[in-house]
This record gives structure tokens, sequence and C-alpha cells, in this order.
């Protein structure tokens, strides 16, 4: 197996790294020095581990769009727009899809059918075709951090030419960024694509320059159970601060459930905080609450109630930032108009909340230990499993559907577990495939299942999963049956 959770030596990094630097002609742009002084001089308003930092001590839960256009004028008037029409405290750059791909003569097409139709042929913006000056001149066009956001299961490159240009945040990892969004890819190739990316923004860090890496939290954005996506958050940390990575943020995509979603980042950070601890890991440790990744509402009034819950559910739980979705989520790729108004949605929801805290429950006190359970028990299997190696477990774990992520397109991933919601509409395992998850853990889930089809009078099966996967875009949490008259 070549792959072992071992930091990279820097001779063996700067080997690799001619290589990738000469995938695409911008790579030759890329220096390592020269990008790092440009980062010490950043102000430290423009740095995202810097701007996290201070807002997990103030208590305060920041906002971010996504957002990226090909062209760079038009890049740097959309987030010009979100930075100061939107109100957003952190700017996004999502990339596109071509570039997610290694596409780079594709995009390279795309970007020049921009310029000559005078207007945007690609979804995103493609940092590697534009390089580092390109890239800076965004940073210097605006007084907000930049994160790029893309999806990409070989971010290599895009993280030289990024980190040389000053965006001071990277989001992804070598299981997020893959089995959530590649089909023939193994997963030994990508962890070992992102322990490189990794390793190099702990170079920066180790000259003095923070680095903030997020690993891709919501997986599938499909009935994700919060054990699954905290597990992964978890590895995916552990994999990055062996690299020297200094400041992680962990991520969750909303259940819908506020007991479930304000119990799952409380239980990623007690899980997460434990391994770095144990692991002798010094970390610092921020959160990020992903608004419904799943289908929206078509409706603006509704989907901006949508929008409003999630708010409320990242503020009570104590995120360190949350992405905003928009009230054009089921149209396509929204204005910068609607983008904003998400953003104030938000922030509206966020100051009313200020100040205030979820009562005390018991409800979320054992969900919270449910949650921690699951993911420590899955956790602890894949350090097992690879002779407490990470890496070499969580590839084995791949392979036996210990790890295993719902509705995944990867043939690396075993597909067998299946979630549906509860009678109060947490997420819950209707089948736990090959989970190392304990009899007594299980028979919980089985319970609070059938407590639902008891109520609804059916069966707990297949059907139940379809109609909660399309609930939230009919305008529900729980995919309930509809009930019908028996009048004539």
């Amino acid at each position: 197996m070549n792959i072992n959770n071992k930091k990279i030596s820097k001779d063996k990094f700067f080997e690799i790294r001619k290589e990738v630097l000469e995938q695409w002609p911008t790579g030759k742009d890329v220096k390592f020095n020269e990008g790092l002084k440009f980062m010490e001089n950043l102000p430290e308003e423009k740095n995202f581990a810097i701007v996290l930092e201070k807002a997990k001590k103030d208590g305060i839960t920041l906002v971010q769009p996504r957002a990226g256009v090909g062209r760079l004028d038009e890049h740097i008037n959309l987030l010009k727009h979100l930075q100061e029409k939107g109100g957003a405290d952190l700017l996004p750059s999502t990339i596109d899809s071509y570039t997610r791909q290694n596409r780079y003569k594709e995009a390279e097409i795309g970007l020049e059918e921009s310029l000559k139709e005078n207007r945007n042929m690609l979804n995103g913006f493609p940092v590697v075709n534009h390089g580092v000056k390109s890239c800076r001149d965004v940073v210097e066009s605006l007084d907000k951090p930049i994160q790029a956001r893309h999806g990409t299961p070989d971010a290599r490159l895009l993280s030289e030419i990024i980190h040389s240009a000053g965006w001071s945040s990277n989001e992804g990892g070598g299981i997020s960024y893959n089995i959530p969004y590649a089909k023939d890819i193994p997963i030994e190739t990508t962890l070992n694509y992102w322990q490189y990316c990794d390793r190099l923004a702990g170079l920066y860090e180790e000259k003095g320059v923070k680095i903030n890496r997020e690993p891709f939290g919501p997986l599938t954005g499909t009935l994700v159970p919060p054990s699954i996506s905290n597990s992964v958050a978890v590895l995916e940390g552990l994999l990055a601060a062996e690299q020297g990575v200094k400041n992680i943020t962990l991520g969750y995509g909303q259940s819908g459930s506020m007991v479930q979603d304000i119990s799952a980042i409380k239980a990623l950070e007690i899980v997460a905080e434990k391994y770095f601890e144990k692991f002798n890991y010094e970390v610092e440790l921020t959160t990020v609450f992903h608004q419904w990744m799943g289908g929206f509402p078509e409706s603006e009034s509704q989907a901006y109630g949508v929008i409003s819950w999630g708010s409320v559910s990242a503020a009570y739980a104590g995120a360190t930032k949350i992405i905003v979705k928009t009230p054009h989520e089921a149209h396509g790729i929204p204005t910068k108009e609607a983008n904003s108004e998400g953003i104030k949605n938000t922030k509206q929801i966020l100051n009313l909340i200020q100040g205030q805290s979820f009562p005390k429950s018991q409800e979320v006190e054992e969900e919270t230990q449910l949650i921690i359970s699951e993911t420590e028990e899955i956790i602890e299997k894949i350090y097992e499993i690879g002779n407490k190696d990470i890496a070499v477990g969580i590839v084995r774990g791949f392979k036996n559907g210990i790890l295993d992520i719902p509705f995944a397109p990867s043939k690396y991933n075993a597909g067998k577990i299946m979630p549906a919601r509860d009678n109060n509409g947490a997420i819950r395992y209707m089948d736990f495939g090959n989970l190392p998850i304990s009899k007594k853990i299980q028979k919980i889930h089985k319970n609070l299942l059938e407590e639902r089809g008891k109520y609804e009078k059916r069966k707990v099966d297949f059907n139940m999963v379809i109609d909660d996967i399309y609930a939230v875009s009919k305008g529900k949490l729980i995919g309930r049956p509809e009930i019908k008259s028996n009048k004539k």
C-alpha cells in the first residue's frame, strides 16, 4: 500500500513539487519564498485563519457565501458586491468544473470564449489558468480573506497557486473531495494528493504564516448521519495535522433537526479535540455549519424559511462560521443580488440570536453523547485496522465498508448504509452496513425508526428514505406519506 500517515519530508515534497508545477504553464510563476513574503505582508484582516481564531474567541458566527465566475474582472466585482452589499465576513472563490478535474486546456478554452463572447462560459473561477498574478489581484481588490472552494481530487497545483497569491484558506480533503465527487479514483491516490496540499500549508506555518484548512463536511449532503460526517471530518483533520497544519476548520451539513444539528457540532468539537490531544497535535480548531445542502423549495419565501432555520441552528450550535445558501437554490446558479440577500437574511438571524443560548436540554445532551459514541467507535476501528496508521486504516475502512458514505458515486465506497429520519426529524441508520457500531446503539436507531413507522402506519423501508430525500423541496422536513381522504 503506497500510503501512510507520516509527514512528507522536505526533500520528498520538493521533488514531487517539480512535477506538480509543470502540469500547466502558470506553475512556473509559483515561487514559494516570494509567495511567503506576500503572505507575511497581508494585513491580519485578510488572513482567514486569524479572522476565524478571533471570531471563536469572541463567540461570533461569521458568514460566508459560495460564489465564482470565470472572468477576473467579473469575479472581483461579484466578490466586491457580496462584501459590500451583502456584508459577507469571509469570501469564497468557487472553482470551475474543468479545473476540478485538472482539465486545464478546456478551462482555458472556456475562459477565452468568456472573453470573446463577453459573458461567463464557466461555472467558477479557473485559478490555474489565471495564475498567481490574477489570483493576487483578487486578494488586493478586496478587504476580506479569500478561500478556495472547489471539489478537486488532485488540488496540488491549485493549492500552490492560491497560497502563493495570498489566499489563506483551502477547502477539501482526500476523502471529502473524492468519495462524494468522483467515481473511479482510488482513495489511496487522493489521500496522497491531499497530504501534499496539507504539507504545503504546513510549510507556510513553519515560516510563521497561518493557513486555514477546511475538509468538506457535508459530503454528499443527502441524509448523512452526523457520526459519518464527523468521523470523516476528524480523520481528515488528523491527516492535515500530521503534515503540519495548525489551523483547521471542521464542518457539518445541516440535518434540519435543531436538536441533532446543535448536538452534532458540539460532538464534532469534543471528539476532534480529544484526538488532536491524543496524538499531540497543536491545532486551532474552528467549526463550520453548512446551511441545507439538499433540494430547496422553488418559492423564494419558502427558501428563506430554510435559510433562516439553518441560521438559527448554526448560531445555537456555536459554529465559528456558516456557509450561506440563497433563495434561488432551486433554480440554478444564483445572481449576485440573490446571494447577497441570503447573506443579509442569515446575518439578521445571527444578530437577533447574539447573546442568547439554547436552553439546557436533556435531548441535546443525549443526542450529543450518542453521536460521540458512534463517531469514536468508527475512528477507533479505523485506527485498529490500520495498525495505528490512520491513512492505512482509511483505505482499508472504505474497502471493508467500515467507512461508508450514503449516496456517494465512488466505486470505492460500499454504499451499504441506508439513512432515514425518525419521528422527530433526526437522521438515523435504517441499515448500518458494515459500520462498527455497537448492538446497543443499533437498537436505539431501530426503535426510533419503528416509532415513526407506527406513527405513519407504514413499514420502515426504502420508500421512507425516498420520501425524506425530497421532503424539504416540498416544504417539510420529514417525508410523511400523504393522508388520503375517504370522502368521495
